[in-house]
């Protein structure tokens, strides 16, 4: 029987690695792009257009999903965005906008997917944090960003909490600095080497799921810096 895994934000930098990684270890890959994307992603299995941001279309999702497929084995929550600007610089609307990006598009995908895994009793869900929600003396400068990536790691606790009795687990990848191509772009005089490789973080989440005995993990993933 084929394992299923859910990934949002697929065609990304990091999405893209951890299709790569989960589609050669042999699961059934479900690449989640947003409605606007041109292209799919070759390596999944399947691709669908889903805006996770929006509440109404995760729910249409979930019962397509619930038609076409008897299980799910792990979803990785990968969406999201960043941007900069302190507390006297981060209006309310720049708030909102990392909230809908980070929080809102991993809260949709849990609230809509739990009933589902609950049925099951098992299943796992990939939460993508950040290095300033832990760290706060760093988030001063991104606090739109930070505060949202703060939520996500608050949602993965509660998740926790949820499902404490069942075979159902709930882990946080906190990256540093992912070494992809966007981010390359945006920072071209840093030091790459210092970055942690969006291979890294895949490699980290397949371990994660496939080893039971690991329960409500947060994997701190910095590379060098």
């Amino acid at each position: 029987m084929s394992r299923n895994i859910l990934i949002t934000g697929a065609a990304g930098g990091l999405g893209r690695a951890v299709v790569d990684k989960f589609k050669r270890e042999g699961y059934h890959v479900i690449a989640l792009l947003r409605p606007d994307h041109d292209e799919f992603v070759e390596e999944a299995d399947d691709n669908y257009e889903v805006d996770v941001t929006d509440e109404a279309a995760v729910s249409e999702f979930v019962k397509e999903f619930q038609m076409q497929y008897n299980d799910l084995d792990a979803m990785a929550m990968i969406v999201g965005g960043f941007s900069m600007g302190a507390i006297d610089s981060t209006s309310e609307k720049d708030i909102q906008a990392m909230l809908q990006l980070n929080f809102f598009s991993a809260y949709n995908m849990v609230r809509g997917f739990l009933p589902f895994m609950k049925k099951q009793q098992r299943g796992t869900f990939l939460f993508v944090g950040a290095r300033p929600a832990l760290e706060l003396q760093s988030a001063k400068d991104t606090i739109a960003y930070s505060l949202s990536k703060k939520l996500v790691l608050t949602l993965a606790e509660i998740l926790a909490e949820e499902v404490k009795d069942t075979q159902i687990r709930s882990h946080v990848f906190v990256p540093s600095i992912i070494d992809t191509e966007a981010n390359r772009e945006s920072m071209p005089d840093a030091d790459f080497s210092l970055w942690v490789s969006a291979k890294e973080i895949a490699e980290a989440m397949h371990y994660a799921v496939n080893n039971s005995a690991l329960r409500n993990m947060t994997f701190k993933l910095y590379g060098g810096v």
